[in-house]
């Protein structure tokens, strides 16, 4: 009943434009515009005068563009899934053989798409939409087809390919999957998403038809989605569902967070001069009430998966400050806390109004708080805005640690513009510094480079007495690792201080290397 009362409203818009369009529309114009003003007057005339020129462009408009362009996606422009299938049916007709130039399908769809649209709202995942569907295409050849199949999911045909195999097609998954990794700019975010993948080679599929090629790739498509975000998976005859479970990481990652199971824990700085505290790193630990700890390798990619980063960073900066307030009221002595601050972060063009609201906040001086960069950051960025964000708070008083130093590709030039106070040492120059004589000229080199700049030094991943020795006697002027502690709760910071003041005493203070 519904499908027939369709079919008629149908049946009466499709008459309704031709009679507008058509040349009848001369013989009744002068009786309408009568009609109009008999009816209600001048007012009455005018309107329709204005009216019914606008419905005959509108429809003139409908008439041009044709059906073609009414089965467009209207946020990115690409064709649907009729036209998909048109193509795919197209090659299979014009005698192309699988083993040659067959057409094949391949199926993408956007990971936590759900997700993405909660925290960004409709404009953002239309903004993600489009940007995903420039990537495709970019990626493609003239000769490929790429539509829009779903609000999430797009559809490519590929044509003309002088090798078809397995290979190929996942060289294809994986580059296209990289081109939509990048991070997407939106306001003053970025945002990272993944998809998966599936695809069908036309040899694999028992019905030679585009849709049940095209339904194949889908197939293979659910199969990837069943392994989790960013997996790829085939078409093959004999699919059967997978066992393993969904990954049910990202969702449980926003609860976390949501929970405030997710919490900074401090690791010491110390002098190798002193051997006093000079500070803690706040690092993000996730305390599970069922797993226990899970390590920030683990969750850490399902923050990005959920464009989260920003609201981790969030949460760590304030519970690193919130702890400098308490160990102030507790009287005991702790001269700063570093907090990293992730890609994201340093792009977002309110980053310092927040940092420097949430000192505000909990007044506390800005050198108190020293913001961690990873080198790879310095080496590659140049974003403006990452820029103008660390002057801006190193100006503000800021210190500025540039993270991991030796492993990235930073120049001087680079320390130099972004304000960088101190470099980090990257563990893997660190260990076995004490026995191995080109550790010890590497982490030497360093040194003398960073004197001459006037920066400090801090070696990290510092796990033996005999490593932090011979730091000292190069010069580093701080160390960091579990020889010294490991990260711990905020609960257990206070006792390690009153116990760590208690030690120094007894400490011997390494000299430094003469020559």
């Amino acid at each position: 009943m519904a499908k027939a009362k369709g079919s008629q409203i149908k049946a009466l818009w499709s008459k309704g434009r031709e009679a507008l369009m058509g040349p009848q529309l001369a013989a009744f114009l002068p009786a309408i515009m009568l009609g109009a003003y008999w009816f209600g007057g001048e007012g009455v005339l005018l309107t329709t005068a204005v009216i019914v020129p606008a419905l005959i462009a509108f429809f003139g408009l409908l008439s041009r563009r044709g059906p073609a362009a009414a089965r467009r996606d209207s946020i990115t422009g690409l064709p649907g899934r009729v036209q998909l299938v048109q193509a795919l049916d197209s090659a299979l007709t014009t005698g192309l053989t699988p083993a040659g130039d067959a057409r094949m399908a391949m199926v993408v769809e956007i990971d936590n798409y759900e997700g993405l649209e909660h925290q960004y709202g409709d404009d953002g995942i239309d903004a993600i939409r489009r940007a995903a569907a420039d990537r495709l295409a970019a990626g493609l050849r003239e000769s490929d087809l790429l539509a829009a199949i779903g609000i999430r999911r797009f559809g490519l045909a590929l044509g003309k390919t002088p090798r078809v195999d397995l290979e190929t097609m996942i060289q294809l998954a994986g580059r296209l999957q990289e081109a939509l990794a990048a991070p997407i700019s939106l306001g003053g975010a970025r945002v990272l998403i993944t998809a998966c993948v599936g695809f069908a080679l036309p040899g694999r599929v028992p019905d030679q038809t585009g849709e049940a090629i095209l339904a194949a790739a889908e197939s293979a498509l659910d199969e990837a989605q069943k392994s989790g975000p960013g997996s790829v998976r085939a078409f093959s005859k004999g699919m059967r569902p997978r066992v393993s479970a969904p990954d049910n990481v990202t969702k449980d990652v926003i609860t976390a967070l949501q929970q405030g199971q997710i919490q900074p824990w401090f690791q010491p700085q110390i002098s190798t001069d002193t051997g006093d505290l000079t500070g803690f790193e706040a690092l993000a630990r996730w305390l599970h009430p069922e797993k226990g700890m899970i390590a920030p390798g683990a969750f850490l990619p399902a923050i990005a998966r959920a464009g989260l980063f920003e609201r981790l960073g969030e949460v760590i900066l304030f519970h690193a400050l919130s702890a400098v307030r308490d160990w102030d009221a507790a009287g005991l002595c702790v001269p700063s806390v570093a907090v990293n601050f992730s890609p994201d972060e340093l792009r977002n063009p309110k980053l310092f109004d927040k940092v420097r609201w949430e000192l505000d906040r909990f007044e506390i001086a800005p050198r108190r708080l020293t913001i961690e960069v990873l080198e790879d950051v310095v080496a590659q960025s140049d974003d403006d805005t990452t820029t103008r964000n660390i002057a801006a708070l190193s100006r503000l008083g800021c210190g500025i640690d540039l993270d991991d130093f030796g492993t990235g590709h930073a120049s001087i030039s680079n320390i130099r513009r972004f304000d960088v106070t101190r470099i980090k040492i990257d563990r893997s120059f660190i260990t076995h510094v004490d026995t191995d004589r080109d550790q010890q000229n590497m982490v030497a080199a360093i040194l003398t480079m960073a004197e001459r700049l006037g920066l400090d030094t801090l070696g990290e991943g510092v796990e033996s007495h005999g490593e932090h020795a011979m730091l000292a006697q190069l010069g580093c002027g701080h160390v960091q690792g579990y020889s010294i502690a490991k990260p711990m709760p905020f609960e257990e910071t206070g006792p390690w201080i009153v116990s760590h003041q208690k030690k120094i005493a007894r400490t011997p203070v390494f000299p430094r290397k003469i020559g």
